[in-house]
């Protein structure tokens, strides 16, 4: 009797589940290098179901994550530094106003869109993002992890923990540059 209220109670819980197969992906991070500084770029392109979200309204919340990690042969690799960018994108479809919010911690900066085309072109991608300057690390090999979440919905943190089994991100995808050295001849 209670193998089979365990399995009715199993399949509730994955009812409630949204799928968590994505077809979003992240662009491998372009690396450009001026003046002792490192720059990243990258984009992200959404599936079907996502723009058609946004096309039909529905608030969509990005957070970039722009990490230095240094590389180690035997140990976990280890964050050195790091950068988040947050861009909340809103579509009225009956005034064809797109409206983008960028938000990378110290700046604030919302655009307004006529095209639904031109507010996803700014708002996923990344362009020239300084991230780290080269003189403050270590001499070692280092990789960039871009990687992006999508925020579903945001729960109060009281029911976030009595309802923990409903997930609060859509989805989360990341890409490694190629390790680069910095300070070392190779």
């Amino acid at each position: 009797m209670t193998d089979k209220l365990w399995l009715i109670c199993l399949v509730f819980l994955l009812s409630f589940l949204p799928s968590m197969v994505s077809g979003a992906e992240i662009s491998m991070p372009e690396l450009h290098f001026a003046n002792d500084e490192m720059f990243v770029s990258a984009t992200l392109t959404l599936d079907e179901k996502g723009l058609a979200d946004l096309k039909n309204g529905v608030e969509k919340e990005f957070t970039f994550y722009l990490d230095v990690y240094r590389v180690w042969n035997v140990w976990p690799d280890e964050f050195v530094t790091g950068k988040k960018i947050q861009r909340i994108l809103t579509a009225d479809p009956v005034r064809k106003e797109y409206v983008a919010t960028s938000f990378d911690g110290a700046t604030r900066l919302k655009k307004r869109f006529r095209d639904f085309d031109s507010m996803l072109n700014w708002a996923l991608s990344i362009k020239s993002q300084q991230v780290a300057h080269l003189k403050e690390l270590e001499p070692a090999n280092y990789f960039v992890r871009v990687s992006v979440e999508s925020r579903l919905r945001s729960l109060p943190p009281v029911i976030g923990y009595l309802l923990f089994f409903v997930p609060e991100k859509e989805f989360k995808v990341r890409a490694d540059s190629p390790p680069f050295p910095v300070g070392v001849s190779r």
